[in-house]
């Protein structure tokens, strides 16, 4: 049984320096010295992954095990990060990363009240029993498309910063609005959104506001942006900790792109820049919307490759009822500064604020794989810097209320109907091939393929645009 915390602060414990943060940590002497300090109490360490599908898998060990771990890695069943199809049994070992330390934010409590104990959870590289990467561990494939930007690009940092939705229902079985508000107004449970904000300032993530959204029991919090593999991990960790605060509180929370008819679907904008020493390329002062070419260039390949990468970045059979029109869904593929039919949205640039010039992608939604879908913008933004790829004129009016004729004048594409459409488009997509690599990509496919039958299986056509009985069950308790 657990016990939240009451109040208290988190651990710390001092040092000649000061205090020692429960995160932070750049060396793993420094982790194990915090670990094996009895006043922190740090008894387990939980390892967290992603399978291929996004979802996060965890095991614990006993701390006196993390020396041992850093060195050789813990061992663990490999079909576990498989996803759907869990093709054969295999050993694997995950080496734990000393940076991705962090402590959680509340301690546990056993039968007997003197049984007390806190835990860390960690990140790290999943390897082959003979210590080579694994290839189907999805947090290397970001980490290898981030070094292939160094290397190809001259890029020292990808900046993202997601904005992540979620509803909070009753159950997981009883998708029903706990309230009738909208967006910025009305909504209950803003409450459970600040505790939710307060516990990650405790592990070191930061937010920068909540609000409810559109749809009835809808919420937001927007993370402060960061680097592309600390964001990933924190992004796990947010949903990790947005379903547990909501189950202390009798509900349950879900990132399900779509779980209510009629009303709007969960996303999680993207917000993105590259830089170069501590230089936002992405800025230019004399450009009218203070984009550089770079930028231009990296906003083309994004839309060029927009279809095929669609089963990254909107990877569910679910996700497609959400990508509708009427809905503030990013149907067409289009940009602009105002406009919220738009694929792509420009933030308005503030006078002074040139770190703060950024895309804004509106497709992917906060239940796909975090690691993949970064990895696979930046390989399509770069794509398109490396093609030097022509930016189309930015599109302010509502798409959805043009006419085909007018559509079809400004060359505006649409994203795929549906998931099924999305992996024929995927399977011919070199630029998913060379970004996941051939295993990787083939298992992922192969996952998505067997999630389309099953649903062809059980659901009838007429639920193309509408979310069926089949789709709550399945989707509603895991995402």
């Amino acid at each position: 049984m657990t016990k939240r915390s009451s109040g208290e602060a988190a651990p710390v414990t001092r040092r000649a320096g000061g205090p020692v943060r429960p995160f932070g940590f750049a060396r793993k002497e420094d982790v194990l010295n915090y670990v094996r300090d009895p006043a922190n109490n740090i008894e387990f360490i939980r390892i967290m992954f992603p399978d291929i599908l996004g979802r996060p898998m965890d095991f614990t060990f006993p701390r006196e095990e993390l020396a041992r771990a850093f060195e050789e890695g813990k061992g663990f069943d490999g079909s576990s990060v498989e996803g759907f199809v869990r093709i054969e049994e295999s050993d694997l070992v995950i080496r734990p990363e000393a940076r991705t330390f962090r402590v959680l934010p509340w301690e546990y409590v056993g039968f007997q009240p003197d049984i007390r104990w806190r835990e860390a959870v960690m990140f790290g590289d999943i390897l082959t029993p003979d210590g080579r990467p694994y290839e189907a561990d999805t947090r290397r494939v970001l980490k290898e498309m981030l070094s292939r930007a160094r290397t190809a690009a001259g890029v020292d940092g990808f900046k993202v910063g997601p904005e992540l939705e979620f509803f909070l229902f009753p159950s997981n079985t009883d998708p029903r609005p706990l309230d009738e508000g909208g967006y910025f107004f009305s909504g209950l449970h803003g409450e459970i959104r600040k505790e939710i904000q307060l516990l990650l300032k405790r592990m070191g993530i930061v937010s920068e506001y909540d609000h409810h959204e559109v749809a009835h029991g809808q919420h937001e919090i927007d993370l402060r942006f960061g680097d592309a593999l600390e964001m990933a991990d924190t992004g796990m960790l947010f949903r990790y900790m947005v379903k547990r605060v909501a189950r202390m509180h009798g509900l349950h929370a879900t990132f399900m792109p779509k779980p209510i008819n009629g009303q709007n679907g969960s996303g999680m904008h993207v917000h993105q820049s590259l830089w170069r020493g501590g230089r936002n390329l992405f800025f230019d002062g004399r450009d009218p919307y203070h984009l550089s070419a770079a930028a231009r260039h990296y906003a083309a390949g994004l839309m060029t490759h927009a279809r095929e990468i669609s089963s990254i970045l909107s990877q569910w059979v679910n996700s497609y009822k959400r990508l509708i029109e009427g809905y503030e869904a990013p149907v067409y593929i289009a940009w602009g500064q105002r406009n919220r039919s738009a694929y792509i949205r420009v933030p308005r640039y503030q006078p002074g604020k040139e770190h703060a010039t950024r895309l804004e992608l509106r497709s992917p939604d906060p239940a796909c794989n975090i690691y993949l879908a970064l990895a696979i913008m930046l390989a399509a933004g770069l794509r398109g810097l490396r093609d030097k790829a022509p930016f189309p004129d930015s599109v302010e009016e509502n798409i959805y209320h043009m006419s085909n004729a007018r559509q079809k004048h400004l060359e505006i594409k649409t994203l795929p109907r549906n998931l099924e459409e999305a992996v024929r488009l995927t399977e011919k997509s070199s630029l998913v091939r060379e970004t996941l690599g051939g295993p990787l990509f083939e298992k992922f496919l192969a996952n998505k393929r067997q999630e389309i039958q099953d649903y062809n299986r059980n659901v009838s056509g007429e639920y193309d645009k509408q979310v069926s009985d089949y789709e709550l069950r399945k989707y509603l308790p895991f995402l």
